[in-house]
């Protein structure tokens, strides 16, 4: 069954846009081939100068590695892992160095002001505190490209805002946002909204 129908869409070095449209409108799928997750059955996606439809599941693999960033509206969290461990394992996959990996874990907890929650496991933090460790996670291999798929969807809006603030401040040090969300209010504080309607970017003339 084809999901989405003739999109054609560039998103910019370093542009915040948010994806709005109804459930079943293509949004998960367009983020799925985007974050290389799925494999396009017509067309391309060029990350950077790649086109990755060609590229093998090793290379894919690679730039999910290196390139790209996953924040989830579920957080995605290994319950018996602590937050530190949580930010680590990311970097296992890229045979980085232990000594590495948890001083670049904590650096970002702290950043994100969890230094204090690193020892604690998911069912011990509030929903604001699980989705900042999951923000800490897709940041540790540095990626160029954060993909947002409803990361307030499951917080009240006064977190919500303060997860808002998180990513304003990461695509101000110039990082490309993709996020996908159902509150207008959080998309217009997106450089740019793009609306997906029947599997198709809906500019107003799709019937």
């Amino acid at each position: 069954m084809r999901v989405l129908h003739y999109i054609n869409l560039e998103v910019a070095e370093g542009e915040f846009a948010a994806v709005m449209g109804p459930s079943g409108s293509g949004k998960s799928t367009l983020m799925n081939l985007i974050g290389c997750l799925d494999r396009p059955t017509t067309g391309k996606i060029i990350i950077g100068e790649r086109d990755t439809s060609i590229l093998s599941d090793i290379e894919l693999a690679r730039i999910r590695g290196k390139k790209l960033g996953f924040i989830f509206q579920t957080f995605n969290l290994i319950s018996r892992l602590t937050s530190l461990k949580n930010v680590e394992m990311p970097m296992i996959y890229q045979d980085i160095p232990r000594a590495e990996r948890l001083k670049r874990a904590k650096e970002l907890l702290e950043m994100l002001g969890l230094g204090d929650r690193a020892d604690h496991r998911p069912n011990e933090l509030s929903g604001g505190q699980r989705q900042r460790v999951a923000i800490a996670r897709a940041l540790v291999n540095d990626p160029e490209i954060l993909l947002a798929d409803e990361p307030t969807g499951n917080l009240d809006s006064k977190t919500g805002k303060e997860i808002m603030d998180i990513f304003n401040k990461l695509h101000n040090e110039g990082r490309t946002i993709l996020m996908v969300t159902h509150d207008q209010g959080l998309a217009q504080k997106c450089g740019r909204i793009i609306r997906l309607k029947d599997g198709r970017i809906d500019d107003g003339k799709n019937s």
